[in-house]
């Protein structure tokens, strides 16, 4: 597929999605938490000082990692070790990730273990810009980095719904006339039973009605059943600020931050959508003077290297690695001095990458996957990974060959001392044909010992006559 692009016009879109963001989240911020309805008129904060805003820092990492990776090998469990390594703070659901990741539970595994009060919370849909911009009118694109990146710390769950449905949001806005039709084309992209669809479906269905928004934000606060600091209402209070603000940017972002909780993060994503819709023509010129153009970073390792200090900056960025991506998709991208040239229809329908795409919320959240060079494998456990002295847990393994021949491997499993385990030694792998993709299973039922430490690591080991390098698939279990 051949994409012609008008560079200024999309770095326009893209420049406004990051400048929203930040005039955004700094309007927000002095009000993150108030669990009544604000009022607000303009900036709580210094001219010339915008705040610093994790949704924003975290996102630069991952363009850090994209850059260094690149878009074929980028996956949760290299944004996992990119969380250890740049991001320092633990706070909520962003500690839990990093310590489960810390004991070697792999995404999204490391999303669910001991997360159930977080896993359903803001941290990761607040983090989405960067894939839409990536990936401009792909959707399914957007939404493979955005499912990967959510996963590490809110597993498969309504946090991770959330990034999905922010994600092809922002990707669809680029070539959407206005917020409705990029709100219902993102709905298409999530399950219409979860929690965020209900409540966006709710704010859409009462602004038909004509009911005012503070009744709607009633409405979204009664049907909401997770509480305060969760991800579906305040999806919601972004869709109020998105719906009732009817195309008028400090409307918009100003009834998002008045529906209160989390504050920052809905005046932020409200503010990059409506930049992402209609460029920078969309952002008032007084907000935009008063809060510059500078990032302030909070949630990034000072040693991990310079990242861009602007919005123009980080939208050069981002601009040159968008058709790199794209191409990792089969997209070719040109640059013209005339008008974009997309079939947007064919754009939608680019498919996302295994495993990241709708189908992986219909795993076990106790799973991870692991790639190496010709095999993957999806990893499940029976239950959560805790085990006792003498208890059994049972394992399955979905192995796939993308080896143009079917061939046997050998499987030999490594334990702890005292730990013994029961499968089968060897495993035909079928290939893959450039129509199908062909699965093998593999189970295990594990015995432990009588010593149980608080952290109980193995592995299993696939080698093959075919293969130079034996295929590791790490195990661990929790005392």
């Amino acid at each position: 597929m051949l994409v012609k692009w008008n560079r200024e016009e999309l770095k326009d879109k893209i420049y406004a999605c990051w400048q929203g963001k930040n005039i955004g989240g700094t309007l927000g911020t002095p009000y993150e938490g108030k669990t009544e309805i604000q009022d607000i008129h303009g900036f709580a904060s210094p001219k010339g000082e915008p705040l610093p805003n994790d949704d924003l820092d975290l996102q630069l990492v991952w363009l850090r990692a994209m850059q260094e990776i690149g878009p074929k090998a980028l996956d949760a469990n290299t944004l996992g070790w990119y969380w250890l390594r740049t991001i320092p703070p633990n706070w909520n659901e962003y500690g839990i990730g990093k310590s489960n990741l810390r004991m070697g539970i792999l995404p999204p595994m490391c999303g669910e273990v001991k997360n159930a009060g977080w896993k359903t919370s803001n941290g990761a849909w607040i983090r989405s810009e960067i894939w839409a911009c990536l990936a401009p009118g792909f959707p399914q694109i957007a939404m493979t980095y955005g499912i990967m990146d959510a996963c590490i710390d809110h597993g498969i769950s309504e946090g991770t719904i959330a990034e999905m449905f922010t994600a092809t949001l922002e990707s669809a806005a680029f070539f959407c006339k206005d917020a409705r039709s990029a709100i219902e084309k993102a709905l298409t992209f999530i399950p219409p039973v979860s929690r965020v669809s209900r409540l966006v479906r709710l704010v859409m269905e009462e602004y038909d009605k004509g009911t005012p928004w503070k009744k709607t934000r009633e409405k979204v606060l009664e049907a909401n059943d997770l509480g305060w600091f969760q991800a579906p209402a305040n999806i919601a209070y972004t869709v109020i600020g998105l719906m009732y603000g009817e195309g008028d940017f400090k409307k918009s972002v100003y009834t998002a931050i008045d529906c209160g909780d989390d504050t920052d993060c809905t005046g932020a994503t409200c503010g990059a959508v409506m930049g992402i819709l209609d460029g920078t023509k969309a952002i008032p010129q007084d907000l935009a003077e008063y809060i510059g153009d500078r990032i302030v970073t909070v949630a990034m390792d000072r040693t991990f290297g310079r990242t861009p200090a602007t919005c123009k900056e980080l939208t050069e960025q981002v601009i040159d690695m968008m058709p790199e991506v794209l191409h990792a998709y089969g997209v070719t991208s040109e640059w013209t001095d005339g008008m974009t040239e997309i079939n947007l229809e064919a754009a939608e329908k680019v498919p996302g990458r295994e495993p990241y795409t709708v189908a992986f919320l219909n795993r076990s959240p106790y799973s991870y996957d692991i790639s190496q060079n010709c095999l993957s494998a999806v990893v499940e456990y029976a239950t959560e990974p805790f085990i006792r002295p003498l208890a059994e847990a049972k394992v399955e393994v979905t192995f796939r060959n993308v080896d143009s021949d079917p061939h046997w491997e050998s499987v030999e499993v490594v334990l702890p001392d005292g730990w013994t385990a029961v499968y089968p030694h060897n495993q035909y792998l079928e290939h893959r044909s450039a129509q199908t993709s062909v699965y093998s299973k593999w189970k295990m039922t594990v015995t432990a010992g009588e010593n149980v430490g608080p952290v109980n690591r193995g592995m299993i080991v696939v080698t093959s006559e075919h293969r130079p390098l034996p295929f590791v698939i790490p195990l661990v279990w929790l005392g």
